[in-house]
């Protein structure tokens, strides 16, 4: 088995346009919830969310390409420009053919779905653009992904709601570790933030009026986000022969099926999935040194985490540090992993975790070391990122520092 190592990271999230900026807000522990300025939001039960502010399509991309490209695509497209320019990599020839893209998406085009739906069943339009399928489609940002950059290998979308992201990732990696690609794009996408996509989750009666509170006793349910993060995933004896930089080693991975409920999570499906990444990553609980948690600010959620981790890292379990970086971006759905990785990696390069914000009181039922409101400096060498979603389905990353 090939080691996979991570060689380029990008970004656009509400915590900023880019990865250096995304770093700086979760050291700071900047929040980027607020006011949504949506069409019809007066309509609205839930009125917050965490939208990326001051974004202008028209700055990155012509109105030829805009015709094709759903929020989603734009924002992954973004984020691949970013991870693939840090890369170095150009793809032609026969690793253009060993190359390709795996992305996760909940909704896919979303908001070209709900302004749509409003030309034909509001406004009474007759017709809609020829190229509404084009930009709606899940798959729509992989394969402009892999136009843009020329990568002719294995390219797919995954849709495991808010384990998407997880899901494609470790998908991504096993693929270059089996010698199946030599480079993977991947990472997740999601533009949700629209009357539908707000409407359609307030009929669940889990989002929160006021913020999201991981971990928190006063946590009252969850916040949107919007945004998207790819990575360059890259066979580490091809990154070291053309001297690229390596960010970090992706260690291991592990997925599981709660095989119960469609929405009530279960600890036992998240602790499989969890004590597998361990697992699979060949080390132990007590080498890890942070857990990036699914942590959504759900009642049922947040206790469920807390009580798998209590039962993977059994006596360890106090020892390792837990945040849930939602607290500032936002629930990105599909592509809350793919954000949440970047704390992952910050932890192992720079030493600092990331912080919950909001935290008002412990809550006896999540009783780990919850990095709470301020970032904590801490040399950490293995890291878990946590994807738990809507139909059991959980998905974990261990990524180690690289060495």
């Amino acid at each position: 088995m090939r080691r996979v190592v991570i060689t380029g990271a990008g970004t656009i999230n509400p915590l900023g346009p880019d990865v250096a900026t995304t770093f700086a807000a979760m050291r700071e522990g900047r929040c980027g919830i607020g006011p949504l300025d949506i069409r019809d939001v007066d309509r609205l039960t839930i009125q917050i969310g965490a939208q990326i502010k001051d974004y202008d399509q028209a700055t990155h991309f012509n109105r030829q390409q805009l015709v094709l490209y759903d929020r989603f695509t734009q924002f992954a497209l973004l984020a691949a420009r970013q991870a693939i320019a840090q890369s170095g990599l150009e793809f032609s020839g026969a690793l253009a053919d060993q190359s390709g893209v795996v992305l996760g998406t909940s909704g896919g085009g979303l908001t070209t779905q709900d302004e749509n739906y409003r030309a034909v069943y509001e406004e009474g339009k007759n017709r809609v653009h020829p190229f509404i399928v084009p930009r709606l489609m899940n798959n729509a940002a992989a394969s402009h992904v892999s136009i843009e950059w020329n990568l002719r290998g294995p390219t797919f979308t995954v849709a495991t709601a808010c384990a998407s992201s997880n899901h494609a990732m470790g998908q991504a990696f096993n693929m270059v570790r089996s010698g199946m690609s030599q480079v993977m794009i991947t990472g997740g996408s999601e533009a949700m933030l629209c009357f539908g996509g707000i409407k359609a989750w307030e009929g669940l009666r889990v989002m929160s009026k006021d913020g999201c509170r991981p971990f928190c006793a006063t946590r009252n349910g969850m916040v949107q986000g919007e945004g998207a993060a790819v990575y360059v995933f890259e066979d580490y004896e091809h990154a070291k022969a053309r001297g690229a930089q390596i960010l970090c080693e992706v260690a291991g991975f592990a997925m599981s099926s709660d095989a119960s409920d469609i929405v009530t999570p279960s600890k036992q499906g998240a602790a499989r999935a969890i004590a597998g990444a361990v697992k699979d990553a060949k080390t132990s609980v007590d080498q890890i040194g942070y857990i990036n948690a699914h942590g959504t600010g759900t009642a049922a959620n947040d206790k469920t985490e807390c009580a798998a981790v209590a039962d993977v890292f059994g006596r360890h379990a106090d020892k390792v540090l837990i945040s849930s970086t939602k607290s500032m971006h936002g629930h990105l759905i599909g592509g809350t992993g793919a954000v949440e990785l970047l704390a992952c990696i910050m932890a192992l390069r720079e030493g600092v975790i990331a912080p919950t914000i909001g935290y008002q009181e412990a809550d006896p039922q999540c009783a780990l070391d919850v990095v709470a409101n301020t970032a904590r400096e801490a040399k950490v060498d293995v890291t878990l990122s946590n994807a738990f979603a809507f139909g059991g389905l959980n998905a974990v990353i261990a990524l180690r520092k690289f060495s």
